[in-house]
């Protein structure tokens, strides 16, 4: 019995096309906004697990306060000092340590300036490594920056594209930063970030004389010895900083974060800008919610004699109420259908192009069926609310009445 209330359902929407659709719109856009967005800031936040699981999880990085997602950047009243970087290196349970810093500097070249990330990183061979593992840096072409280094430099992938500024740049060519003349001694593989693959690394002395930073880092590096508790080392560095800063426990001046603790920075702020979005597309929902409840008031007039006649012949008022809500439960589940389907297709194409022009690993889509499921049976049950009234209404129509109504 319960399969021809559908049925029915299904006839009368399918009777009226037009209407049916133009409810169904402003449902499944709310439906397809919120699947995607979701979607979308679920494979943000993988892709970003994904790249900082990769440089290992003995990692430390330590960085003035307020300073942590721009990792780097000295601009802060803080500085971290090369006193600071020795502290570190004599903590139990550090392997290694590495110090860098960077800036925005003008980089100009066949007459063209344009402005990019300029790094400052050490020319130690175990340091740089450190630096280069933990940033994801690899040398495509030519080499890295090497001991004895002055005015050197190495380009990220952007600089190997003709477009940054209207011809090639090759090893060897020069590039001036800050108006002081650069060689180029090697190129970087494609990270995927546009900050990151328009950087380019110099020597940290170079840099300390070329942008006045001397004796400052922007950020400090550990790597934790084999088998040492990251989060141990991590107490260790700060109480060892605590006290050759003269600082009191609870008020340091330099964040230390592990790569799980960065993540969930990362993640946090994805999820507050996730609930902002998903919070206007609800409106959507809303909006498509009051256009099944319109839309079935509309229904319930034009079947008045229908409704009579279904009474006169012995159906009950619990039976009327039943066919309009799941009626209206359609609406819902179709706008949620068509929605899904948008919303998957809209994710998977973002992707696509993310992957393209940034390249693979940052923004990984998979789709959260759970999600889907969640959405459809969501989608129903606002149907079937929006559609409450109206078939309570009809629930309630006098049979003779209706009957005589035209």
């Amino acid at each position: 019995m319960i399969i021809d209330f559908f049925l029915i359902s299904w006839k009368e929407m399918k009777h009226r096309k037009l209407r049916s659709f133009l409810t169904l719109v402003g449902f499944f856009i709310g439906i397809a906004a919120i699947i995607s967005l979701i979607t979308l800031g679920q494979g943000l936040e993988k892709g970003i697990t994904q790249h900082v699981d990769s440089l290992g999880k003995d990692k430390l990085f330590i960085t003035a306060k307020g300073n942590v997602l721009t990792l780097g950047l000295s601009i802060d009243a803080v500085k971290i000092k090369d006193k600071d970087l020795e502290t570190v290196r004599r903590t139990s349970g550090v392997k290694a340590v590495a110090g860098m810093i960077y800036t925005t500097a003008g980089i100009e070249y066949n007459d063209i300036l344009r402005y990019a990330f300029v790094m400052g990183l050490p020319t130690v061979p175990d340091e740089l490594a450190l630096v280069e593992q933990s940033q994801n840096y690899i040398i495509s072409s030519g080499r890295g920056l090497s001991t004895g280094d002055k005015y050197k430099a190495v380009l990220g992938y952007e600089y190997t594209l003709k477009e940054r500024y209207d011809t090639e740049i090759s090893l060897g060519d020069k590039v001036l930063i800050q108006g002081q003349e650069f060689k180029v001694v090697g190129f970087q593989e494609k990270i995927g970030s546009p900050p990151d693959d328009q950087a380019i690394s110099i020597p940290l002395d170079t840099y300390a004389e070329i942008f006045d930073k001397k004796d400052e880092y922007g950020m400090i590096i550990v790597q934790a010895n084999v088998g040492e508790d990251i989060n141990t080392v991590a107490e260790n560095v700060e109480k060892d900083l605590r006290e050759e800063r003269g600082l009191e426990e609870g008020k340091e001046d330099l964040s230390i974060q592990t790569p799980q603790q960065l993540v969930s920075s990362f993640a946090t702020i994805l999820n507050m800008v996730n609930i902002v979005l998903v919070g206007i597309a609800a409106i959507s929902l809303l909006v498509g919610g009051i256009g099944i409840m319109n839309t079935m008031y509309t229904t319930v007039l034009q079947r008045t004699k229908e409704i009579g006649t279904m009474k006169a012949i012995g159906g009950k008022n619990s039976h009327i109420l039943l066919l309009f809500l799941i009626e209206a439960g359609l609406y819902g589940i179709g706008g949620g259908i068509i929605g899904a389907i948008l919303g998957i297709g809209f994710a998977k194409l973002v992707g696509v192009v993310f992957t393209q022009l940034l390249g693979p690993g940052l923004l990984v889509i998979e789709i959260n069926w759970w999600l889907v499921a969640g959405a459809l049976l969501f989608s129903f049950l606002v149907g079937c609310i929006s559609g409450l009234s109206p078939a309570y209404r009809a629930s309630k129509l006098n049979p003779i009445e209706s009957l005589r109504y035209e």
